[in-house]
Formats: structure tokens, sequence, C-alpha cells
């Protein structure tokens, strides 16, 4: 009989404020906008609170979201777009924190994200050094331009001329015409690779960096500045020169305010550069300067003033401007750790020329006020709800009601089930942590050798033991509750046992009563010939199990210590083992990446398993049972069947290594935590499920990975970069899935037209009385209702892809059904949609073919009718809306009166 279980799925993750390099701002001001690994947090800086959480959905065959790597806010602030590392674009709803739209069309992660002014339009860049624009109301994508040879960097629209300007890390800017999609100027930005450029508001500039020390002005030409040219000779950008740069590192980011006054550099590493835009009035007495400081030196040095200058004088002739007199250096932020991310906000506080948010490498945000006569200043901060650095031990109470992680510097306590976080204590370095009986105090051993005790509701340190001499690697507690056991480096495991004492006398008569606190008592040391990794006791207190440096594990009586038991087997030292709640199997995780079963009778290896891809750094058995969670640096978290010695789930969400677990008493949840900072809680669900099924969603995802791979354009080594556009979609396992219903539904409506009109010819063929039966397939709809769902649950960015898949008789049926729909008026906008990308992808052949001909001249009619209906019916909804906004204008005019 198949065996099935409970799945486990991610509940809840918390104690991340800010994540990578995505940072923006909304529409108002107030919040900011980042990144929280695969989900998208706001944040309100003045109250040092979350304003709102959105969590990201699973993708396709069940796989964990990309983590974000960009986002970007829509300039009517009610959306925001989030690029993803998996190439994955979701477009998501401010008001409602749903995710409406999710774009697939990038293979690698995306670099670049970038609305046009008026949120019709976004532009994508990746680091398969595509550039990808979308139609943000159509929700698909427009065309792909390829012709960078690295990473797309960054990119920027410049609106009045209708062209998008790109970077990469080859090295070149790139000018591209949106309209006829190509590449009509390239600039070699920098001595290297380019990283960051940006528009100004007025669009009259552009400012490029890179690893060059300075940053690149180029001057914006206008249509009627360009004149007639051709698009060949066409140059939009004209060099101003550079402005020097204080950080020696290179140019992570450029970014102007929301008025241009000012220009914002950020370096990769602490520094951030404001520089100062300059008015006309003041541009023209720079360049006054300039040109008399020229002429004085010449008058100096005569014979420096013969040598021709041939650009310079050229420059001086024209009266242009340079770098240096468009730009002033204004100020400078120095961050304590290493700047991630900025972003300017859009209002700034009165007496303000601007207000800045800093995403910090630490966790933490930070919000600063700039002055035009004074330094800047941070006016606001968080950092409460998250570690610094990532946890190295969790510890959950007996009820399961508060969570414990201690990360280097800091402990801190959780609601598991809100992801609250509740206290703070500064501590050492902790790497082990465990609550005392009555959950009111807890034990954390450090790196340095000590084990702290914390009183929780103080939220203060009581005591520090000074206990080993090397690092503290486990804490357990003993099973009667007594005391707790520890083991370190020092080559020793200690037992210690739980002591109450006075701060004082005792209290007498008229005095107050002495304070108590807790503490403990060092009983005995078990010593050991290697470094004690990890310890286990098994549940009913008979033996104790020690991991060493050499890779065995000692087994030991726990009354007299003597030894018992060696179980070896593993090429490196286990990192991690358990006792099962029956004491009768131990599982060890080892840096050889295998985890081992074995058997406390007599010590036997039921079985050796490959479990992770890299070390496993901790393992733990679900109460009651003999199911097993265990994580690894490879991020993963898996958990085991150890009767059967097979692996039943893969929980992916981990951005990072993950080093820490702890299982809830009851099995209900799991909480894990790593490198990625993020505290994430597995819960379990009553869904089933099989062994075998989560085989094939493992196969399914290989199965897609290698799809993108054979379809993925491959440029050959040397070979020149030509620009072209391409078709936006990408070959997905979903889109395949897509095209497949497609084509079974033209299949099954096929066949049903034969079966009715099978039945028209011949009526006596079926059960006599009972006429012709409805084909359940169908699901109740007529055939062309049918196929019109089918269509509809392709997604809008997918369907072009899902078109090219199809075969041409099977296209050629489709028009058919489109001058159907049309003609009955269904789903118009979706139908219109597709008609129009099946022509397009298949012109050539439908002209071609006689058969094809009179369809098309009936869905050219049918087309242009119903959409001029809509037209009429958009235009009477908008002169409308525009009447009723006129009527409230002139009401809040006469009340103002």
């Amino acid at each position: 009989m198949v065996k099935a279980y409970l799945r486990y799925e991610l509940g809840k993750s918390f104690g991340v404020v800010t994540s990578g390099t995505a940072l923006d701002g909304d529409s108002s001001g107030k919040l900011a906008i980042t990144a929280v690994h695969e989900n998208i947090s706001l944040w309100n800086l003045r109250q040092g609170t979350q304003a709102k959480l959105l969590v990201t959905p699973e993708a396709s065959q069940g796989k964990a979201a990309g983590e974000i790597t960009q986002v970007a806010a829509s300039p009517t602030g009610s959306h925001i777009a989030a690029g993803h590392a998996d190439g994955t674009i979701r477009i998501w709803n401010l008001e409602t924190g749903d995710c409406e739209v999710t774009l697939t069309g990038h293979r690698r992660a995306v670099t670049a994200l970038r609305y046009s002014r008026n949120g019709s339009q976004l532009a994508s860049g990746s680091q398969d050094t595509d550039v990808i624009l979308w139609d943000v109301i159509a929700e698909s994508g427009l065309f792909r331009l390829r012709a960078h040879t690295a990473e797309v960097t960054d990119l920027a629209f410049i609106e009045r001329s209708n062209t998008l300007v790109t970077c990469s890390k080859d090295g070149y800017v790139r000018v591209w015409d949106l309209g006829t999609q190509h590449c009509y100027q390239i600039l070699l930005g920098q001595q290297g690779e380019v990283w960051s450029l940006d528009v100004d508001a007025a669009e009259q500039q552009v400012a490029v960096g890179g690893v060059s020390p300075q940053l690149q002005l180029y001057r914006i030409h206008s249509d009627s500045e360009t004149g007639g040219a051709s698009s060949a000779s066409k140059q939009v950008l004209q060099a101003q020169g550079g402005v020097a740069r204080q950080a020696p590192e290179r140019v992570a980011r450029l970014r102007y305010s929301r008025s241009g006054q000012l220009l914002a550099c950020q370096s990769a590493g602490k520094l951030l550069e404001l520089f100062r835009t300059r008015s006309e009035k003041e541009v023209k007495k720079h360049v006054q300067r300039r040109k008399k400081r020229k002429r004085d030196k010449a008058a100096e040095l005569p014979e420096i003033s013969q040598e021709p200058a041939p650009a310079q004088d050229a420059q001086d002739a024209q009266g242009d401007v340079t770098a240096s007199d468009l730009l002033a250096p204004l100020q400078v932020i120095r961050t304590k750790h290493k700047l991630k991310a900025f972003t300017f906000a859009a209002r700034a506080p009165k007496g303000c020329a601007a207000s800045l948010t800093l995403a910090l490498g630490n966790n933490t945000l930070e919000a600063w006020s700039i002055m035009e006569d004074e330094e800047p200043k941070k006016a606001a901060s968080i950092e409460t709800p998250g570690h610094r650095a990532g946890p190295r031990a969790l510890a959950l109470s007996s009820d399961d009601a508060v969570l414990l992680s201690a990360a280097a510097g800091e402990v801190k306590l959780w609601n598991p089930r809100s992801g609250a976080c509740l206290r703070s204590i500064e501590s050492g370095q902790g790497l082990c942590a465990m609550f005392a009986p009555g959950n009111r105090h807890a034990i954390v051993g450090t790196k340095d050798g000590a084990i702290q005790i914390l009183d929780i509701a103080a939220s203060a340190v009581l005591e520090t033991l000074k206990a080993h001499e090397g690092a503290v690697w486990s804490v357990v507690p003993l099973p009667d509750g007594s005391g707790f056991v520890s083991c370190s480096a020092d080559h020793s495991v200690k037992f210690w046992e739980w002591e109450i004492l006075s701060a004082g006398a005792e209290g007498s008569a008229g005095q107050a009563p002495a304070s108590r606190r807790l503490s403990a008592r060092h009983a005995r040391t078990l010593k050991m010939a290697d470094d004690v990794l990890c310890i286990c006791i098994s549940p009913d207190g008979r033996l104790i199990a020690a991991a060493l440096l050499d890779s065995t594990i000692q087994v030991h009586f726990m009354d007299s210590l003597k030894f018992f038991l060696s179980l070896y087997g593993h090429k490196l030292p286990v990192l991690s083992m358990d006792i099962s709640t029956d004491s009768s199997l131990l599982i060890s995780g080892s840096a050889d990446k295998n985890i081992k079963i074995w058997g406390l009778d007599f010590g036997d290896c039921h079985r050796s398993l490959f479990a992770h891809a890299d070390s496993i750094m901790q393992v733990a058995f679900v109460p009651n049972t003999h199911y097993a969670f265990t994580v690894g640096k490879d991020g993963a978290v898996k958990y085991w069947d150890a009767d059967r010695w097979e692996l039943l789930l893969t929980l992916e969400g981990h951005k990072a290594e993950a080093w820490c677990l702890v299982v809830s008493s009851m099995g209900d949840f799991v909480v894990t935590s790593g490198a990625d900072r993020a505290l994430r809680v597995w819960q379990r669900t009553e869904e089933p499920f099989f062994v075998e099924e989560e085989k094939e969603k493992r196969l399914e995802s290989l199965f897609e990975a290698d799809l993108e791979e054979s379809t993925a354009p491959q440029r050959r080594e040397g070979e020149a970069a030509e620009a072209t556009a391409a078709p936006a979609g990408r070959k997905t396992l979903e889109v395949v899935s897509g095209a497949e219903r497609i084509a079974d539904a033209l299949a099954l409506v096929a066949a049903e037209a034969e079966r009715v009109q099978a039945f028209e010819e011949d009526p006596t063929a079926g059960k006599s009385g009972k006429g012709l039966q409805p084909n359940p397939l169908l699901l109740g709809l007529t055939p062309e209702q049918y196929m019109l769902k089918q269509l509809a649950s392709v997604r809008a960015s997918d369907l072009e892809q899902a078109f090219l898949i199809l075969p041409f008789s099977d296209a050629l049926r489709l028009l058919s059904y489109f001058c159907t729909w049309l003609e009955r008026g269904a789903e118009v906008e979706l139908v219109s949609r597709a008609a129009t990308l099946l022509v397009r992808l298949h012109h050539a052949q439908l002209v071609a073919t006689v058969a094809a001909r009179a369809p098309l001249l009936e869905l050219r009619r049918q087309l242009r009718r119903r959409t001029q209906q809509l037209k009429d019916r958009m235009g009477f909804n908008l002169a409308a809306l525009s009447h009723l906004q006129r009527g409230l204008k002139q009401q809040h005019e006469v009340a103002a009166m």
C-alpha cells in the first residue's frame, strides 16, 4: 500500500529588513519599498514599522520564487514591479496587495528595471544580456533587444524622443529607437565596465558611471537639433566630459532626485556622493570664470598659449559647457556598513533639499535629510526586526510560544506565529542555545567558551560562566530537567546542575526579602580525545552521544559515563545529530554531505543517504515519529522518513546557507534560519502527498531547466554583437503546457463536431429515445465556449510562445474560431490580441495558403468593427469621467469661496 504523508509549506518568513540591492520609495514619500528575499516589504520610516508585506506565490510545479533583485514603483504609485533572480517579473497592486501580472521572458536574473513616465511600459535588463520592453496594460512583452555581450546593468527612458538608453558590463552605452526597434548610437562609456546611468527629470542630461574615477555626462539632443539625419547617423547623446569622484571603488548606482536638482552617486563601498546641478545663470558664471582662468594662465605662460589645443578651442568657440560646469560637489555621506542601495524620497520634509533612504549590508534601513548649508543628518533607522548577522542557533520554549535566535552580538526573542520581535538582548557570539525549565531563562553558548544565562523578562544577561577553554558548540537539557550538558572544542563534555543563588541575606522582620536568581553549578566532566562538535542525550536518559572531530561518534552511558559504542563511517566530521523519541534511532549529519541512520541497540548503520549538495549543518527528528528534517549549506530544507530511508520533501526558500533548525514539540511547524538572516516557519498542512508525485515534480523541474538551455541563443566566442529584435517571451514548461491545452482542445472540439455530424446523418445510431448525449469532457459548455476557455487559461505573456509551439495546421483551425468569437462579441480584447499575434507569427504561410484567404478577410472585417466599438465605448467613458472631474473641481472651488 502506498503511504501518504502530510505536506509542510512555508507559512511565514521574518527577520529581514532589507536584502540585496532592491530599494525604491512610494509616491507619497512616507514608505520605503524593499526586497526581503522573495517578498516585498513596505516600511514606514517615521514609525519604524512594517506597513505591508507582499508575499510572492509559489511558481509553477511548486518551485519557490527566486530572490528579488530589482524593484520599481510605477509613477502613479499604484503598482510595484519586482524582478527576480529566476528572470521572472511580477507586478503588484499596492492597494489590494495582490500579484496581478507575472511576466516570464528573461532566462537569468533581472538586473535593471524601469517604468516609463506614464507607467504604461516597463523595460527590463538581465544577466542574459537581453533588454525586454513590456506592455503593462496588455500584460505581455512587446519585443526583445539583443546587442550587449555582457550583463545589462542599467537602463532609462528618454520619453521625448521615444528612445531607451542601456548600459552593460561590456563597456558600451547603447541608444535604442523603440519605434523601429534598433540601436542607432553606441558609446564607449568608460574605461571598462559601465554599472549605472540615469536621465534627469528635464531630459537634458544623462549621467553614466562605471569603474572610472569620473562620472561621464552626456547632453540629450532633441529631434529638432538632430534635424533630418538618418537613423544611421543620428546622434542623440553628446559627450560633455567628466566629474571627479572621491570614492576609489566603482560606481554602483546613479540616480537624479525627483526635481533633478541633485545627483547621487553610490560607490561599491560605504560612500554616497551628492552633486548639485547648477542653474543656467550659475553655469554661465562658471564658464566665464573657467575661461578667465585659462586666459590668465596663458598670459603667465606664453609658451603654453602658443601650443594648439583644437578640441578645447572648438569647445570654447561654440560656447559649450563641460560636466564640471553643470555639476558641483555638494556633500558626502559615509555609512558605518557597506551601502547596498539608496533612493530619493518623492517628497522631502520642510527645510530639506531632499530625503534619502539607504539600505545597508547589515540588514538595516536609514533615512537621511539633506540640507543645502548643513551636513546630512540621519533622521530615522529601522534595525530592530532583524539580526545584523545570520543566526547560528535556534531554540523553542516548551509551549512553542517563544522562539529564540542567537547571532553575533545579540539574542532575539520572537513570536513564531506572528513573526513579531519581542525582545533583543546583547550577548556574545552565540553558537548554541536552549530554554531553561519554566521558559523564563535561556542558556547561550558562545564562541569564546562562555555560557550565558539570560533573564528573558528583564532582557538582560544574569550571569556569564567561563565554562570551557574553547568554543561551546552544543548545549542540551537533561531529560529530568535538573540541568544541562555542554560540549566544546577543548575536548570536554561538562554536566551542569541548576541552582538558585541569593543576592543578599535572607530578609528579616522590617527588611525586604533577598533577591534570588538562577545559576548553574558544574557537576562532572567527560574528557574526550578530540574536539567535541555536538552532543545529544537519549530521551530515556540512558545514553549520551558525542561527535568528535575525527569523524566518529562516541556513545557513553549517562550514569557511569562508561564507553558503550563507537559509530564510525562518516568521511568528514559530524556536525549535528539527534535521537528519536523512542531512543531507538540516531541520525547524524556530516560535512561529507551524507546522513546516516544508526540503531542504538547494537550501533549498526541502517542506511547512509546522500542528502545535500554541501555540508549538513543540523538534523532533528520530529517528536514521537521517525521523520527527520535536515538543513545544509546548499540552502535546502529536506524532510526524510528514517524507517523507509527515503526523501519525502525538499523545501526551497533560503537564498543562502541554512545553518540551524528547530522542530516544535507537536511537530506542527519547523523553524529554519541561516546566512540570509531570514527565519522561516514551515507549517504542517492537512494536504496529503505521495513520494512518487514529488519525484515527478523534481523531474519536471529538471526538464524545464533543460528546455531553457536548449532554447537559449548561443553566441560564438569572438562573434561581433549585432543589434537585433526578437520576441519577448520565453519557452518554459508552463508555456508548453498551455500550447498542449490549446492543441488538445482543438482535437476534442473537432471530434465533437464529427460526433454531432454523424448523429445528424443517422439519428438512429444513438440510443433510442435519448437523442445526442452531451460530452462530459466539454464541462457543460459549447465547443466554442470550451475552446475560448482553454485559450484564456494561457497567460497573456505566454500566448506568443504558445502559438510558436503550435503547428501551422492548428493555427489555421484557430482562424475560424476567432471569426466566430468576434461575431458573438465574446472576450473581444483577448481574441483581438490572440488573432493579431497569430497572423503576425504565421503571416507568410497564411498568405500563401488558399484556404486561409476567406477566414482572413472575415477576420479583418470583424476586427475593425469590434475594435472600433471598444474605442467608442472607451472614449465615451473617458469623456464622462472628465465631465465628472470638472464638476467636482467646480464644487471644490465654490466651497473654497
